[in-house]
C-alpha cells in the first residue's frame, strides 16, 4: 500500500495568515490620529509591527518578553525621558510615574493620568494583541470574529466621527477574503489529510482566490449604491444630548474651528486640520476676528446689537491701543482657501487699511465686537484675498505699571453674573495680593494656570450643569480644558477684582510652509485647528493689551523697558523673554500645543540617536541568529508542551513529523524508496532503541485507519522524549 503523508502546511502560509491579522489590527490604529488628539501614531504602528514579528518567530516566552519589553521601554524613553536610557535615574523616574498613575487609577480620576502612562498602557495593549492574534489566526484559525469586530469598529467610527473609512473598508474586505480563504483551505487540507505539496503541484489554488477578490472589489466599488435606509444618527444624538442638558448648547463633541455661537462653552472637540487661509507676513502673530463682553456663567454673548459702520474706502482704525504707543508699520496678505465660506475678515492688531479688493465691496465694522465683514450690493460676500496695512505695537512696561484716572467708560468690561461663586473672586484676590498695580496683577493671574495643576485637554472636557458656573467648575473641580476654559477663567478673575478685560477669538499664527514673495516674509498656513481664544486687558492711555493664559501657548506681544538697564532682569522674569525666537510649532494650534494623549511634542516624531538605533538593531539581529540556530530545540520544547497540554492525536501527529525533521537535520533522513517501517528499523538500529518502530506503528494506525487509542498516549510521549533526546545528543 502506497503511503499518504499527513498534511503539513508550509511556514510561508502560516506567516502570511498572521500578516493578515497584523494588517487588520493596524486598521484599528489608523483612525486614532483623527478621532483623538494624538498628533502622530507612526511610533505605535512600528511597535505593533515589531511585536508581531517577534510573535512570528515563536521564541521562548522569556525571550519574547524581554524583546517586547525592551522595545516598549525604548519608545517611552524617546517620547518622554531626557536622562540616559536604562540608567538608575531613568528607572527611578519610571517607577515614580507608574506609582503615581496607579494611585490615580485606583481613585478613578481617569482624566489625570499622565501622557507617559497612557502611552505605556496603549503600548502594552499592542503587546498583548500580538499574542492574541497569533493564537486566533495561527493556532485556532478562528478569524471570523476578529474580522467582524474590525468591520463594526470602522463603520462606527465612519458614522459618528470625522474619520473617512471608505478606503479602510475596501482594505479590510480584501485582507479578510485572503485570510478566510487561506484559513479554510488549510483547514480542509488538515481534515482530508492531503499533501500540500501535491496540491500545489497540480492545482494553482491561488488563482481562483485572486480572481474572486479582484472581481468582488471591482463590483463593490463601481456598482451603484442605494441611499441610506435610515437618516444620519448624529443629528439625532446631538439633539438628544441637548435635551438631556436642557437645550444648553452644542453636542459634547464638536469639530475644532471658528464658530460664532459661544453661549455654551465646554465639551470635547475633535481635530480638523482643514486649511482655512494662508497669510504672507513678516512675523508670527494672532489673527483677530471678534471680541465678546458679556459672561453669562455658561459662555459669552454681546451686550447689544451690532454697531456697524460702512467704510467704502477700506480705511479705518479699530482702537486696539492708544496712538502714543510705539508701533512699527507692517503689511500682510491673506488668501482664503477654495471652498472656505468665511464671511468675516481676519486681521492683526493695529489694522489701518485693507487693499487689493474690488471697488464695489464695502467693509462694515462692528465697533461693539470689532468684527469686520464685506458687503457687495447690500449682500454679505466672501473675500478670496486681500492685503492689510497695520501698526504692530510694542508696549512700555513702565507705562503699564503706572496708575491713571480712568476716563474711558469700561463698566460693561467689568460685568459678571450675580450667580458667580464668591470663591472665584477670593482666589483672584489671593493670587494678586502682593502686587500694587494692574499689570502685575494681570500677569500673576496669567502665570497661575501654568504654575499649578491645570492641564490642557481637548477630550473629556466637562460641560457645566444647570446650577454650575463654567469658570468655577474649571478652577475648582476639573482644572482641565482648552483655550476657552483658560481665557474665560482669566477674564472673569480679572473682572472680579475690578480690572477691565474682554474675551477675544480668532486664529493663532499657523505653520510656516514657505517663503513669502517679499524679502523677510514667510507664508503661514492657518487651519481650523488654529482656532483660538485669548484675553485682552484695558490700560489707561495705552489701550487693550494681549495676555495668553492657555498652557502651551506663548504671548506674542512685544514689550520694552524705558528705565535703567538694571530693570532688564525683572523684564526677563516677567515676560519670559518675548523677543526670543521660539520653535516654529510652539504656537501653532490648540490641538498641537496640547500634550497628546499618547505621545509628547507637536509632531509626535521621536528622535532616536544612531547609537541607540544601532544597538537595538544589533540586539535584534543577534537574537534572530540565536533563534535560528536553536530553532529545532525551540520547536522540540513547543511540541513537548503541546503533547503534555492537549494530549490529542493532532499533537502526536505534529510531534512525530517533527521527529522526522530532527533526524533529517542530523543527517539521518528517510530515503525516497523507504517505507516508514523500514526507516524506523534503521533508526532503531542506529540508536540501539525500539522506540521509533513503536511510534511509527501508532502513527500508521492513525494515518491509514483513523484509529488512535488515547490511553497509549502517555507511553508514546515518554518514548518520543527518549528518542528525541538520543537523537539530539548525537
Amino acid at each position: 500500500m502506497k503511503e499518504r503523508n499527513l498534511v503539513t502546511i508550509p511556514r510561508f502560509y502560516t506567516v502570511a495568515l498572521y500578516l493578515c491579522g497584523l494588517f487588520l489590527f493596524l486598521e484599528w490604529l489608523y483612525p486614532i490620529e483623527q478621532v483623538t488628539d494624538t498628533s502622530s501614531i507612526s511610533i505605535f504602528v512600528l511597535y505593533a509591527v515589531f511585536c508581531f514579528f517577534i510573535s512570528v518567530l515563536q521564541l521562548k516566552w522569556w525571550v519574547s518578553f524581554l524583546l517586547k519589553g525592551f522595545g516598549l521601554a525604548f519608545i517611552l524613553n524617546g517620547l518622554y525621558f531626557e536622562m540616559t536610557f536604562l540608567s538608575r535615574e531613568w528607572f527611578n523616574r519610571l517607577a515614580m510615574e507608574l506609582m503615581i498613575n496607579i494611585d490615580i487609577l485606583v481613585s478613578q480620576n481617569w482624566y489625570y493620568l499622565s501622557p507617559l502612562f497612557r502611552s505605556f498602557l496603549f503600548l502594552l495593549l499592542i503587546w498583548l494583541m500580538s499574542y492574541l492574534l497569533h493564537y486566533w489566526f495561527v493556532q485556532m484559525k478562528r478569524i471570523f470574529l476578529f474580522i467582524f469586530l474590525t468591520f463594526v469598529y470602522i463603520t462606527v467610527l465612519d458614522t459618528f466621527t470625522m474619520y473617512d473609512a471608505t478606503f479602510a473598508i475596501i482594505r479590510i474586505f480584501v485582507i479578510s477574503l485572503v485570510a478566510l480563504a487561506m484559513s479554510n483551505f488549510n483547514r480542509e487540507l488538515e481534515r482530508e489529510r492531503l499533501s500540500f505539496k501535491r496540491i500545489k503541484n497540480k492545482v494553482p489554488w491561488s488563482v481562483p482566490l485572486i480572481l474572486t477578490i479582484v472581481f468582488s472589489v471591482f463590483i463593490g466599488v463601481l456598482a451603484p449604491k442605494l441611499d441610506p435606509i435610515w437618516p444620519d444618527p448624529v443629528p439625532f444624538i446631538e439633539s438628544a444630548a441637548e435635551q438631556v442638558r436642557g437645550g444648553s448648547g452644542d453636542g459634547t463633541v464638536r469639530k475644532v474651528g471658528y464658530g460664532e455661537d459661544d453661549s455654551q462653552l465646554g465639551g470635547s472637540f475633535i481635530q480638523d486640520d482643514t486649511p482655512v487661509f494662508t497669510a504672507e507676513a513678516s512675523r508670527d502673530q494672532y489673527w483677530r476676528i471678534e471680541t465678546k463682553d458679556i459672561y453669562t456663567g455658561k459662555g459669552w454673548e454681546t451686550s447689544g446689537e451690532p454697531m456697524y459702520r460702512d467704510h467704502s474706502h477700506h480705511e479705518f482704525v479699530i482702537g486696539a491701543f492708544h496712538p502714543e504707543v510705539e508701533t512699527e508699520e507692517l503689511t500682510a496678505r491673506i488668501t482664503f482657501q477654495e471652498g472656505q465660506n468665511f464671511s468675516k475678515l481676519v486681521y492683526p492688531y493695529g489694522i489701518k487699511r485693507v487693499t487689493d479688493i474690488s471697488h464695489d465691496v464695502v467693509l462694515r465694522v462692528d465697533y461693539l465686537t470689532e468684527s469686520i465683514e464685506a458687503r457687495s450690493n447690500g449682500e454679505q460676500t466672501k473675500l478670496d484675498y486681500y492685503e492689510l496695512a497695520y501698526e504692530h505695537p510694542s508696549f512700555s512696561l513702565t507705562a503699564l505699571r503706572e496708575e491713571a484716572d480712568e476716563t474711558f467708560d469700561i463698566s460693561h468690561y467689568l460685568q459678571l453674573p450675580d450667580s458667580l461663586p464668591t470663591r472665584v473672586q477670593d482666589l483672584a484676590l489671593e493670587i494678586t495680593s502682593e502686587y500694587d498695580n494692574q499689570y502685575d496683577k494681570a500677569r500673576a493671574i496669567e502665570r497661575y494656570f501654568s504654575s499649578n495643576d491645570f492641564t490642557y485637554e481637548t477630550t473629556g472636557v466637562a460641560i457645566p450643569g444647570p446650577d454650575e458656573d463654567y469658570v468655577d467648575q474649571f478652577l475648582f473641580e476639573t482644572q482641565m480644558g482648552y483655550c476657552d476654559n483658560f481665557s474665560t477663567a482669566m477674564v472673569v478673575m480679572l473682572r472680579s477684582i475690578d480690572i477691565p478685560a474682554r474675551w477675544v477669538k480668532g486664529f493663532t499664527g499657523g505653520e510656516v510652509i514657505g517663503e513669502g514673495s517679499n524679502e523677510g516674509y514667510n507664508l503661514y498656513q492657518v487651519t481650523n485647528a488654529n482656532a483660538h481664544s485669548w484675553v485682552e486687558v484695558y490700560f489707561q492711555e495705552i489701550g487693550w493689551v494681549t495676555f495668553e493664559p492657555t498652557q502651551g501657548f506663548s504671548n506674542l506681544t512685544d514689550f520694552h523697558m524705558e528705565s535703567s538697564e538694571t530693570d532688564y532682569q525683572e523684564y526677563d522674569d516677567v515676560l519670559e523673554v518675548p523677543h526670543q525666537d521660539l520653535p516654529e510649532n510652539d504656537v501653532e494650534t490648540e490641538e498641537d500645543e496640547a500634550e497628546p494623549v499618547m505621545g509628547q511634542g507637536d509632531s509626535g516624531d521621536v528622535e532616536f540617536s544612531w547609537v541607540q538605533l544601532g544597538i537595538i538593531v544589533l540586539i535584534i539581529l543577534g537574537m534572530v541568529f540565536i533563534m535560528y540556530k536553536q530553532r529545532l530545540k525551540i520547536k522540540t520544547k513547543l511540541h513537548e508542551f503541546k503533547l503534555g497540554k492537549n494530549r490529542d492525536e493532532k499533537s502526536f501527529q505534529d510531534a512525530y513529523l517533527h521527529l522526522l525533521t530532527v533526524l533529517e537535520h542530523k543527517g539521518y533522513g528517510r530515503k525516497e524508496d523507504q517505507t516508514l517501517r523500514e526507516f524506523a528499523k534503521r533508526v532503531d538500529a542506529r540508536y540501539l532503541t525500539g522506540e521509533m518502530q513503536v511510534l511509527t506503528a501508532h502513527y500508521e494506525q492513525l494515518l491509514y485507519r483513523d484509529d488512535f487509542d488515547s490511553t497509549d498516549l502517555e507511553k508514546l510521549i515518554g518514548l518520543w522524549k527518549k528518542l528525541i533526546k538520543a537523537v539530539s545528543a548525537n
